[in-house]
């Protein structure tokens, strides 16, 4: 036995021993891989900008009314697409979050996975809800992520591991798999604008990983453009348009490998955003528009902590200064819709009049703070011709009730796919989970609030049978100045936030 099968062979019994992934196994007569998107809107599918994603849709499913869930931020829903649940349930309430067991005076960025394992230790838990890297293992069955992006969003989708695997340019678990993938793949390459080498190197690891190696029965792939250059070049600028055909290419590389292994008529394809994207205006500055509240608490800290767009007030309650706040910021034309804790449970009104229930968004946690806000939004095209404007401060990005923000891509295509078909069922990022554990042949846990998309196999119910309701709720504030309305679609008992509109009285 020479040297180098020793060692392989220690690493893999370290690995088995700490719970790790599951070696070489034989693959199995279906496999599934996800694709996300980030910041992928529906209108950049097009023959011109994205060729190999419209001919994907062609031969599968397209859907014309899939949602992100709100806050419309990454690492929100990293965690809805691994746990099928709300924010109100997962407890990953924004890309910064305020956990006062683990920084009791300032806030984390999710994006960065070591900030992530200290909310875990300080709280816990990182996830309150069971993700699908847990479910996964109990079955027999493996989960690979691979990523590139943040390594916070890749973490969420598999933060425990188990017997699968992640693998992104900053780390690797389990740990002792970090030398096969360096042989495998080299150096992991810095970011950039287009962010195509790290797009590439994840879409390498699901290849001389996942496909040579690991076999997993579940892929969960994060390529991270259009949203890491979109930031900051715009939407329809050349470079965030360059980045969208770099993208494109790497999902049909996927497809071009999978049909020249023979695996491409049993494997399952889903591509999806985790949100849309819009045009800064620059206007919405919630820190600054809450300053005027702060105080000092005897330690000479501030009382009242802004994480994105949530408030958190410390110290003893104080309803009547809470509803000074809101008052102050309905009174501000950049300031869209304003949640608060709900009047009754599972209401639409908040505590303070003219704002909406933490349950309109499903947001309400007992991580949650006072107040959550989003920056009003326009329908207005920017110079590219992009609808679609929010007051939030930057080139472009997300993270409103704006409907194009909220509104995303999903895509589907493969042996257990509908062929040829489009949809204007309403679908959400919390319906990814349960859908997967279906075509995975595993009960979908009565915890999940998501729904199966059942009308995209074959053998679902048909498009035509499913009804979609339209529906509205509308708050004011006490002096009729402020007025918010929630519009949403639902099906099969199931709701969707589809977007929020706010109308300020001119005074």
């Amino acid at each position: 036995m020479n040297l180098r099968l020793i060692a392989w062979l220690l690493v893999a019994a370290a690995a088995l021993g700490a719970g790790g992934f599951r070696a070489e196994q034989s693959p199995s007569p279906r496999t599934h891989v996800v694709i996300v998107v980030d910041g992928l809107r529906p209108d950049y599918v097009t023959p011109a900008l994205m060729p190999r994603l419209v001919r994907l849709g062609e031969r599968g499913i397209v859907f014309g009314a899939h949602h992100a869930v709100y806050p419309t931020v990454t690492r929100v829903n990293a965690a809805t697409f691994a746990t099928g649940v709300y924010p109100e349930a997962h407890g990953l309430l924004g890309n910064t979050v305020y956990v006062p067991a683990a920084n009791p005076t300032n806030t984390l960025d999710t994006g960065s996975r070591a900030n992530l394992e200290t909310i875990a230790q300080a709280d816990g838990q990182l996830l309150t809800a069971e993700s699908l890297g847990e479910i996964l293992p109990r079955a027999g069955k493996t989960l690979l992520v691979v990523g590139a992006g943040t390594s916070g969003a890749a973490f969420l989708l598999n933060h425990t591991v188990g017997t699968g695997a992640i693998v992104h340019p900053e780390f690797t678990r389990p740990a002792p798999l970090g030398a096969r993938v360096l042989e495998a793949l080299g150096a992991a390459p810095p970011q950039a604008m287009p962010n195509a080498a790290q797009n590439r190197y994840a879409v390498d690891a699901y290849v001389k990983i996942g496909l040579d190696q690991l076999h997993p029965d579940l892929t969960l792939m994060w390529i991270s453009d259009p949203d890491h250059t979109a930031h900051s070049n715009g939407i329809g600028s050349t470079t965030t348009t360059r980045a969208l055909a770099l993208a494109d290419a790497e999902i049909g590389r996927i497809e071009d490998t999978l049909q020249a292994r023979g695996l491409l008529d049993r494997t399952n394809l889903l591509v999806v955003s985790d949100h849309g994207f819009s045009t800064h205006t620059g206007a919405f500055r919630l820190q600054s528009f809450v300053e005027p509240f702060v105080k000092q608490l005897p330690d000479g800290s501030p009382d009242l902590v802004v994480a994105e767009g949530a408030i958190y007030l410390r110290g003893e309650r104080d309803d009547s200064r809470l509803a000074a706040i809101v008052t102050a910021l309905q009174q501000r034309p950049e300031v869209g819709a304003v949640f608060t804790r709900p009047r009754t449970r599972g209401g639409a009104e908040g505590v303070v009049p003219g704002t909406l229930s933490f349950d309109v968004p499903r947001w309400n946690h007992r991580r949650s703070g006072d107040v959550l806000v989003s920056a009003n939004w326009t329908a207005e095209a920017n110079e590219a011709g992009y609808a679609g404007t929010t007051g939030q401060s930057g080139v472009a990005g997300h993270g409103a009730t704006s409907p194009h923000d909220i509104h995303g891509v999903l895509i589907t295509a493969g042996p257990d796919f509908r062929r040829h078909a489009t949809s204007d069922v309403p679908t959400g990022n919390v319906d990814l989970a349960p859908t997967l554990l279906r075509l995975l042949g595993l009960p979908v846990p009565a915890a999940m609030t998501g729904r199966v998309i059942a009308e995209a196999f074959v053998n679902g119910p048909a498009l035509s049978s499913l009804r979609v309701e339209r529906s509205s709720e509308t708050v004011r504030s006490a002096d009729g100045g402020y007025t918010l309305t929630a519009h949403f679609s639902a099906t099969a008992r199931h709701r969707y936030l589809d977007h929020t509109e706010v109308t300020h009285r001119t005074r």
